[in-house]
């Protein structure tokens, strides 16, 4: 039987390994998992639906589901306002405005969320009408994220994706319109592509002139369909690389500053939801496999909710929607916190390390030593950050902060 949310509230409440003398920001995730199709390539919790899009009975049950597991969680964030909202997937965009005005008015009325607070909502082309981007900017949605990954229709049918280079066109232009902010995601890598393609598409995209472009290598996941039969004309290890310079490049001549592996903004435009995880921030995550880590004076504890879509609304409506949780052990911290930081071309100040853990920063010496020596790594002042090479090979410098 799973325990009261009370009881466990209290457990994490006890003397612990570590001591936070304040809790970090506090950020809120909502998982949708419905897809109108799985791409190959994806190992996120998305489901693929046979008729379209789920019907208003099905989004207004799982919108309850998400309420009561908000209602459930409140005892271990009371108090705490909130800085971002990241409604992600799956494919969010399904979901009817009114469904998103009625969880955002529901988000509202039970934590407080900071003046200005952040609210992303991920959408893809394919599910693409204009009124809908307008009605969820109406809903309370400040920031819209656009899969469109490419331009090419040839790139995006290799993919598995729904839409053409048309609808991606016309979603971005109405992003523009409708929002202050919004963000443009591309991948690169891609089956076939070579850099004069990928040139092309980063000028598509550049002419959109927007606010955050985030790029991402084409990657063979685990449990996806591209690990089992790998498409064809995948670019070699030097061509990716040759593409990423092109990015870089391109990008910056576009007034576009990578402040992360894989995100690029215009001043001000910054993403403040993966900012905080990045710097090692709380982030509550609600829905179907949703993961969150929460802080207490004394520890850090990591959640996880019911993986199928189903048995998360069941337990949530229950009650009981965390399907496992456990305490970050001291050992652990270490890693978990560079795993994220590292990730920020501007580093860290050390300092923020002992306030997210509750570490002293003695604790990654050993990790400091090794990085330093092998030129992954460099201080400025207070301040650590990947060397040019470190940022290259982040992988390699990530894995000596490892426990032993």
């Amino acid at each position: 039987m799973a325990e009261p949310r009370a009881e466990a509230t209290l457990r994490w409440l006890k003397p612990g390994a570590v001591r936070l003398d304040a809790l970090p920001p506090l950020s809120l995730y909502l998982h949708v998992p419905w897809c109108l199709r799985k791409c190959p390539y994806c190992d996120f919790n998305s489901h693929e639906l046979g008729g379209g899009r789920p019907d208003a009975a099905l989004q207004a049950r799982y919108v309850d589901a998400l309420v009561a597991d908000l209602e459930a969680s409140l005892p271990l964030v009371w108090g705490r306002p909130v800085i971002s909202v990241f409604i992600g997937g799956g494919t969010p965009s399904l979901l009817e405005p009114g469904q998103v005005d009625r969880l955002l008015a529901a988000v509202r009325a039970r934590l407080p969320l900071e003046p200005g607070c952040e609210i992303t909502l991920e959408a893809n082309p394919g599910t693409f009408e204009r009124e809908r981007f307008a009605a969820f900017r109406a809903a309370g949605v400040t920031r819209l994220s656009v899969g469109v990954q490419s331009f090419d229709d040839a790139a995006l049918a290799a993919i598995g994706r729904v839409h053409d280079g048309a609808q991606a066109r016309a979603a971005l232009e109405e992003a523009a319109r409708a929002f202050d902010t919004f963000n443009l995601d591309l991948m690169y890598a891609l089956p076939g592509q070579d850099l004069a393609a990928l040139a092309r598409d980063l000028a598509t995209a550049l002419s959109f002139a927007p606010p955050h472009l985030s790029i991402y290598h084409l990657s063979l996941e685990p449990n996806t369909r591209f690990a089992t039969r790998p498409p064809e004309g995948l670019p070699d290890d030097d061509l990716a690389s040759d593409m990423l310079d092109l990015i870089a490049e391109r990008t910056a001549a576009g007034g576009l500053a990578r402040y992360e592996v894989s995100a690029f903004a215009r001043p001000g435009h910054r993403c403040v939801h993966n900012q905080n995880y990045w710097h090692f921030g709380d982030y509550l995550g609600l829905g179907a496999g949703a993961h969150g880590k929460l802080s207490f004076a004394e520890r850090v504890v990591r959640q996880v909710r019911w993986r199928e879509p189903q048995a998360y609304v069941e337990q949530a409506l229950a009650g009981h929607a965390v399907s496992n949780e456990h305490e970050v052990g001291a050992a652990e911290l270490p890693f978990e916190f560079m795993l994220n930081a590292l990730r920020l071309r501007e580093g860290f100040e050390l300092g923020l390390f002992a306030e997210r853990t509750g570490l002293s920063p003695t604790a990654l010496e050993p990790g400091l030593t090794r990085a330093l020596e092998r030129g992954l790594l460099e201080r400025q002042g207070a301040r650590l950050l990947p060397t040019a090479h470190g940022f290259d090979f982040l992988s390699d410098l990530q894995q000596l902060f490892l426990a032993a």
